[in-house]
């Protein structure tokens, strides 16, 4: 089908995901029992547990949990044409860096996380320790950036002209177009509240105490940590927390280089982070891995500090509505928000990766409120101050703006250029993938087992296998 292209740009780092998902259910446990080789590709080996991975996710993730026809074909061609693109980007040595490969693993384990509210019901879930599923997610990964590497290098140069995008638009029936939903395009600019000198160091003297305590034997570092951290996560572990040196995209910088400094059984003195103020104190160390337990205590905000902070914001949003800059130049210049300088503020759609949304997917805590005061905005404007509760569980302050909102309505060129731009675009890239791993295949031992050899494009590059 012309609007099915086989190879999705966004399905190499996706490709993994559901083989690593596989240790979710009961299946993980048999797999040792019922996995066989289905597929080798060069020297890259194919298992019957990758493909019942991918199924899965295929499965959870269609609205009727029901999969489509051929769905196992359909994932076995892609894990080998994956697996293609990995073989040759390692014989033309294209660039993945350690940092590329740590960063993905370190976005996994937060997904993950955040999918089962913690590190500790993570593990409990799965049965790996966050060392253990960051050697698990390395290979797979790391594969997966090798096949993006290369597909990039096989579609950058494709483009699309008006007259395809028009021919594209004009190929698909009136009547089978797609609908959208009216979407929004939302950012926020964020400030978080500072807390007086007084309160910091009231702070810092309690930590200071807990130190005290615990090194005249008054008191157990355990203990205090369950009886006064502000850490959410300490009801489950104690505020213990196993960290790597190299796990500087997942904890606070300046807690990281805390601990390392840390000898085993030493305490630290109070550490600033932007949680606020920390006691740490090293359990065990091995290597690049420390244990830590830590108590958090965060400086008290008072409703001055929250003044403060939304008179600044009054200031900024009346300097944005002067033309002094606009939205996104405030944010780079003022947010605290941890993100903005990588989002510019704007709320991001997880399934797609963009920032058009729709209203039920406002369904965080830290944003459900956005909701009612959309209802009193148009397009273009931007908010009064309004205090929040983040991510993070601090008290904040933001200004909100609905940069966009769309009517429901049938997909046409005026509204929907940019979509239309780009699903010809892939459909043009995905012809050219498929081209080019017919030239390529045949360059590489295939091996499929028989379930699987009937499939559509796997008979045909078998078939042109052979003929080599």
């Amino acid at each position: 089908m012309k609007h099915t292209a086989f190879v999705s740009m966004n399905k190499f780092l996706a490709l993994s995901a559901g083989v690593l998902l596989l240790w979710q259910t009961a299946a993980a446990q048999q797999k040792m029992v019922a996995d066989k080789i289905a597929a080798i590709v060069g020297d890259k080996i194919i298992l019957k547990s990758d493909i019942d991975g991918e199924l899965m996710n295929m499965q959870r993730n269609t609205p009727d949990n029901t999969l489509p026809p051929n769905a196992a074909c359909t994932i076995m061609e892609q894990i080998i044409a994956q697996k293609v693109m990995v073989l040759q980007a390692e014989r033309d040595s294209l660039p993945i860096s350690d940092a590329d490969v740590d960063g993905q693993i370190e976005n996994r384990i937060r997904y993950f996380e955040d999918l089962y509210g913690s590190r500790e019901k993570m593990k409990e879930v799965t049965g790996y320790s966050i060392y253990q599923l960051r050697e698990r997610f390395r290979q797979p990964i790391r594969e997966g950036l090798l096949a993006k590497a290369m597909r990039d290098k096989i579609v950058d140069a494709i483009k699309v002209t008006p007259s395809e995008v028009q021919r594209e638009y004009e190929s698909i029936p009136k009547d089978s177009l797609p609908f959208y939903e009216s979407e929004l395009e939302v950012g926020q600019l964020v400030v978080l509240p500072k807390a007086t000198r007084e309160m910091e160091q009231y702070a810092v003297d309690r930590l200071l105490d807990f130190r005290k305590r615990v090194e005249s034997k008054e008191a157990d570092f355990s203990s205090l940590a369950i009886l006064y951290s502000e850490d959410p996560g300490v009801k489950e572990n104690k505020g213990i927390y196993i960290l790597n040196r190299n796990d500087k995209g997942t904890w606070d910088p300046d807690f990281l280089a805390a601990s390392f400094r840390l000898k085993e059984g030493e305490i630290s003195s109070p550490v600033k982070t932007q949680f606020g103020y920390h006691l740490i104190q090293c359990l065990k160390r091995q290597g690049d891995h420390i244990t830590v337990q830590h108590i958090l205590v965060k400086p008290n905000i008072t409703s001055s500090d929250i003044a403060l902070a939304t008179k600044k914001l009054d200031t900024i949003r009346t300097a944005i509505m002067e033309h002094r800059y606009n939205f996104g130049e405030a944010v780079a210049k003022y947010s605290d928000a941890q993100m903005a300088k990588f989002d510019g503020g704007m709320l991001q759609n997880r399934m797609t990766g963009g920032t058009f949304i729709t209203i039920d997917q406002l369904d965080d805590p830290s944003t459900r409120d956005i909701v009612l005061m959309l209802d009193t905005l148009k397009a273009g404007q931007i908010s009064a101050p309004v205090q929040f509760t983040d991510e993070q569980g601090r008290t904040a302050v933001r200004l909100v703006y609905l940069k966009t909102r769309t009517q429901p309505h049938r997909e046409n060129l005026q509204d929907d250029y940019a979509r239309v731009q780009q699903r010809t675009l892939q459909i043009k890239q995905g012809e050219a993938v498929n081209k080019w791993l017919m030239e390529k295949i045949p360059t590489y031992y295939i091996h499929v087992d028989d379930e699987y050899r009937n499939c559509g494009h796997i008979s045909t590059w078998l078939a042109s296998t052979a003929k080599q």
